[in-house]
């Protein structure tokens, strides 16, 4: 009973199906075999003879035939017990396989819900089930999960207007202050103390647009589709985001082994994969160690692109280095360059390879540091 329960219901419906159909079939045979047993195996029992000579050898010959006939009925029972048997045996295939086509005919609905549900995801919630037919238990079914999708579908649609809404209307009061500040440090003979505040708050102001910034790129990411798809080099844009860093990386002296491949083509969107790219070197550069150092390799096949970005440092935890991915995680306040990250960089990375088809891996070095890894599917794997 308890594998019964542990099977699949496919299964479950072709053992209970094939049961019924045995059971059925062994009480019809037991009531075959009694109704003709009880008729043909009474014999008349054997009486002396009683008269004439002439007549005790009739009486024996009856005899005789009512003992050859109850042999042959024997034989017959015996023979009709063996076929029953058989075709009992047979039977046990028959009703296995007619259950499994039985239970697959009743799931198959059940199946086309479950494929078509699998197909929907945050970039195609406009999708429905629609299922036709009869009102019954599954088109109650696809009818309630069709009900959720749109209460989904609208809540996600809602996310995204608020989230664009809200950076653009943050985005109109920093401009103010912008302004505001330029025109007082403008002014003729400013005060040091008013230089020097505007200087803190425009570096201020630089960190809340670039947190904007990043929102807008994490709601795009997750929650938007790619129609900008085009072939795209991650050997290039990791050369080119290395050449924007350089002051950066002078600064920290940090060496740079790169043996980026120009030829390790994805497809996506190019200002997405971009900003990928940007910010798995950006967490190379800023959590870093002075001296330290950073290898970037790039690497394809017939199927997948990988970008692997790895730097030096002091030793990580794996438990916590998992939870990166999460918005505004960080390592601690003690990890290099975590009082100037806004906490959404790997996050970002994580929504764009998501959103790409792809895979994220962030490993710990046992060395020290950490290697970041992003797998995507090749311009040749990748559907135009």
């Amino acid at each position: 009973m308890g594998k019964l329960r542990s099977a699949t219901v496919g299964r479950r419906f072709t053992i209970l199906y094939a049961a019924g159909f045995l059971g059925s079939g062994t009480v019809l045979l037991a009531l075959t075999f009694l109704m003709s047993g009880s008729r043909l195996t009474s014999v008349a029992p054997e009486q002396p003879p009683s008269g004439p000579p002439d007549l005790a050898g009739a009486e024996q010959q009856i005899r005789d035939l009512r003992r050859q006939l109850a042999d042959v009925h024997a034989q017959q029972n015996h023979q009709l017990l063996v076929g029953s048997l058989i075709a009992l045996v047979v039977m046990v295939g028959v009703s296995l396989l007619l259950g499994r086509v039985l239970a697959g005919r009743v799931l198959r609905p059940l199946r086309l819900i479950t494929a078509a549900t699998r197909r929907i995801s945050a970039e195609s919630l406009h999708q429905r089930l629609a299922v036709a037919g009869p009102v019954d238990e599954v088109k109650e079914l696809a009818d309630t999960v069709d009900g959720l999708l749109e209460r989904l579908e609208a809540s996600f649609v809602a996310q995204r207007r608020f989230v664009g809404n809200a950076a653009h209307e943050l985005r109109t009061p920093l401009a103010t202050m912008r302004a505001s500040l330029d025109v007082a440090v403008a002014k003729p003979e400013p005060a040091a103390q008013t230089t020097a505040l505007a200087d803190r708050l425009r570096i201020e102001l630089d960190r809340v647009d670039h947190l904007l910034d990043g929102f807008l790129v994490l709601a795009r990411a997750q929650h938007s589709t790619l129609a900008d798809r085009t072939s795209v080099s991650l050997g290039e844009l990791a050369q080119e985001a290395l050449t924007a860093r350089a002051a950066a990386i002078t600064a920290k002296t940090l060496s740079v082994d790169d043996e980026v491949l120009p030829n390790a083509w994805t497809r996506g969107s190019p200002a997405l994969l971009s900003r990928m790219v940007e910010n798995m070197v950006d967490n190379a550069v800023v959590h870093n160690q002075e001296g330290g150092w950073i290898r970037i390799a790039a690497e394809h096949d017939d199927t997948e692109t990988r970008l692997v970005v790895e730097n030096g440092g002091r030793v990580l935890d794996q438990s916590q280095v998992d939870g990166l991915t999460r918005p505004f995680e960080r390592l601690g306040a003690d990890r290099t360059g975590s009082e100037g990250s806004s906490g959404l960089g790997l996050s970002i990375v994580a929504a764009i390879v998501e959103a790409h088809g792809g895979r994220l891996a962030l490993l710990a070095r046992p060395e020290g540091g950490l290697c970041v890894a992003a797998v995507l599917p090749s311009a040749a794997g990748c559907e135009g």
